[in-house]
């Protein structure tokens, strides 16, 4: 009995390594320190444009949408989903990303997979302008089945401590500005693989594609929509909808004695909400606290601010809606 009979394949660990390593040194920014490989990733931090440098940092996952892709065979956008998730985690605290680090843990280790998912990972933080510093990558036979995988990333950027954004200032008669979403991102897929069960690979005329690639949409990113309005705007809430819903995930940066007034009616649901509602006889109360529902992050700023980085927004030719107001509890 060796270590592969047992079912771990070094080689395939080793071939992975050496396949990522021109891919990771695209997303490179003139904080890397070395190389991957090494026991730690290092990262010179640049504080000169700072008066009082605070790191931020984010660890999350995609959930089951992992179950999705690998039911469909396609491992491309899972990691692009987990980068920009845990960018939009520090984004709605007023941090730009430095560098990411992933967790790539799998049943059995096919090099092919790894590599698409890593890829993935490089496009993303490419496009966010965000070094990937290192990973793991694990086989576990007997934790995971031969053809699971679980993936995990953390995040770490940097702010102001002035330009936190904490929502400590949101008063009553602020606005909720609502931008939209590409789809589930990354929550709810346990209720959308019960609903469609077998159904991954049938098309869709109102979705415009199999169920399977809409449920495959990448999670968004809205770093470089949103935070070069944070110098020009006086934005005094920020909030990623995620697990929990609108409501839950905005009143996480609302300050005690106020609540939110949604106007549910304020857009129209993408049609994969839709489908899942009808065709689950999903009650609409557990739609709002489980999926974005088309709303992917929430500004919150005063009336005549809102108006204001409304017509920002329009200019750049963003979708969003005014959704609701900060009311008294």
């Amino acid at each position: 009995m060796d270590y592969k009979q047992a079912g771990v394949n070094i080689d395939a660990g080793e071939e992975v390594v050496s396949r990522i390593k021109p891919l990771v040194k695209k997303t490179y920014t003139k904080g890397v320190v070395g190389e991957i490989g090494a026991f730690g990733g290092f990262f010179e931090l640049d504080v000169f444009d700072y008066k009082r440098p605070v790191l931020v940092s984010s660890v999350d996952g995609v959930g089951t949408k992992l179950k999705v892709a690998i039911e469909l065979g396609r491992y491309d956008t899972v990691g692009q989903c987990l980068v920009n998730h845990c960018v939009n985690d520090i984004l709605v605290c007023g941090a730009k990303p430095l560098y990411f680090l992933d967790y790539y843990a799998c049943g059995k280790l096919t090099p092919d997979h790894a590599v698409a998912v890593i890829g993935g990972m490089v496009k993303a933080c490419s496009e966010n302008e965000c070094a990937l510093i290192g990973g793991e990558t694990a086989e576990m036979p007997g934790v995971y089945a031969e053809h699971d995988f679980d993936l995990a990333g953390t995040v770490v950027g940097i702010v102001d401590r002035e330009h936190i954004i904490s929502g400590k200032s949101i008063t009553e008669g602020d606005v909720l500005l609502g931008l939209a979403s590409t789809g589930l991102h990354t929550n709810g897929y346990s209720l959308a693989r019960k609903v469609f069960a077998g159904r991954l690979h049938e098309h869709s005329y109102s979705l415009g594609s199999t169920i399977g690639d809409a449920l495959l949409t990448i999670h968004r990113s809205y770093l470089n929509v949103v935070y070069p309005m944070l110098q020009r705007f006086q934005i005094k809430g920020l909030a990623h909808i995620t697990g929990g819903g609108l409501v839950a995930n905005t009143l996480r940066v609302v300050p005690k004695g106020l609540q939110l007034k949604i106007d549910w009616h304020a857009w129209k649901w993408l049609p994969i909400f839709e489908m899942i509602q009808q065709e689950g006889d999903v009650p609409i109360e557990d739609m709002r606290r489980t999926f974005n529902l088309g709303i992917g992050l929430v500004m919150i700023a005063s009336p005549s601010e809102a108006d204001r980085i409304g017509t920002h927004l329009k200019t750049l030719g963003e979708t969003f809606w005014h959704i609701g107001e900060v009311a008294p509890a």
